[in-house]
């Protein structure tokens, strides 16, 4: 017998940039500085505080919207971070991560025909989302090199047909973050408009150099419209337990839950018992900006005397570096070739593009254990 053919709802998906690459760091022994996550475990006390909530029973499922005291943790930390009071029964919803967070938000705005403005280099679970969803995804670019939000350009962009813009701030892949004034500007542009807006801020307690977090909950004009997405994964360095958040306003959050409670229903129990335990405290998300940026420091440092172009890193746990004066081959190859011969590996920023826009620069993420990124400088002293 045959098996029946399926007509792909993704024909343009392969597999990823980060899968090709990790492969390719194991089977040349590189230290892999590619895909973003930790090689470091999280704080004992954390998982103690989940082997507690087992040992109490917190096994059935939840409730839909997330376990209270975990929805109220979020609640509170918004509040006080952002000045942002979101309603814990209404406005809170606990989610199987960021990445489910994102689809679902896409899933209840977007109807089959409607645009998405996606600004470039963007996370690459925002493209198949939209095309899930029916909706028709228009590209903006950031400013190349610098990665900066052109609000005219965006403003230029949005026609009757737009429902829905995604920024993202702290960026992956670029490490950029948007400043007040960039988040006023586009409180002011989006305001005549019917737009929603999906602020993908999964990195929010990774911001250099004294500088806070612009969260769009902190500006009136955008919280209204906005559904703001978090990460205890990245916050916690867990990002295995695939574990996030969205605050939304009332009516936003109950079109969310229409899609949510169908597409995952409820998140791990005894996980959320033990994270809203954990981050009672401040102290599991305040010093996070100061333990991010030693690391960003050390390997900025070691890179400093290179050929390897540092380009700003102000926020989330990545560094881009342009490649132009260490070889002319684009950046897919330059990865593949650094992953080989240098045994470090990268991942190429036009991966990040859907036209592949190459402009020489390549990302490597420094959320690792210092003597890994040791490791990786002695070889990048190489180049």
């Amino acid at each position: 017998m045959t098996t029946p053919r399926i007509a792909s709802r993704l024909p343009q998906v392969g597999t990823t940039i980060f899968t090709v690459m990790s492969a390719l760091a194991t089977e040349h022994c590189a230290v892999n500085l590619g895909q973003g996550f930790p090689d470091f475990g999280c704080d004992p006390a954390l998982v103690e505080a989940v082997h507690h909530a087992m040992q109490a029973g917190h096994n059935q499922y939840p409730p839909m919207a997330g376990v209270r005291s975990l929805r109220e943790v979020v609640s509170r930390k918004t509040e006080a971070l952002y000045d942002r009071h979101y309603d814990v029964d209404a406005e809170v919803t606990i989610t199987a991560g960021a990445t489910q967070a994102i689809l679902t938000v896409i899933l209840a705005c977007v109807h089959p025909g409607d645009e998405v403005i996606v600004l470039d280099p963007c996370y690459d679970s925002y493209l198949p989302n939209i095309e899930l969803a029916g909706g028709v995804a228009v590209h903006v670019p950031l400013t190349p090199h610098t990665f900066k939000p052109d609000v005219a350009r965006i403003a230029a962009a949005i026609t009757a047909r737009t429902r829905l813009l995604i920024i993202n701030t702290p960026h992956n892949p670029s490490a950029s973050v948007w400043a007040q004034e960039d988040m006023r500007a586009l409180e002011e542009m989006l305001a005549p408009t019917n737009v929603l807006l999906l602020s993908d801020e999964v990195y929010e307690h990774m911001v250099y150099d004294g500088e806070p977090h612009q969260s769009a909950a902190r500006f009136p004009g955008l919280a209204e419209r906005a559904f703001v997405v978090s990460s205890f994964g990245k916050t916690l360095h867990v990002t295995g337990w695939k574990i996030g958040s969205v605050c939304a306003p009332a009516a936003l959050t109950a079109e969310f839950r229409k899609v949510h409670q169908f597409n995952v229903f409820s998140v791990n129990t005894p996980m959320q018992h033990g994270i809203a335990e954990y981050m009672a405290s401040p102290a599991s998300y305040n010093q996070l900006s100061g333990f991010y940026q030693a690391k960003r420091d050390l390997f900025r440092q070691g890179l400093a005397d290179s050929r390897l172009k540092l380009l700003p890193s102000s926020g989330s746990f990545f560094q881009c570096v342009d490649i132009s004066a260490v070889s002319d081959r684009g950046d897919a190859e330059f990865c593949q070739w650094l992953t080989r011969e240098i045994g470090v590996a990268a991942i190429p920023l036009s991966a990040f593009y859907a036209d592949g826009f190459d402009q020489h620069v390549v990302r490597f993420c420094f959320a690792k254990n210092d003597e890994t990124l040791r490791k990786a400088l002695e070889r990048l002293k190489k180049l």
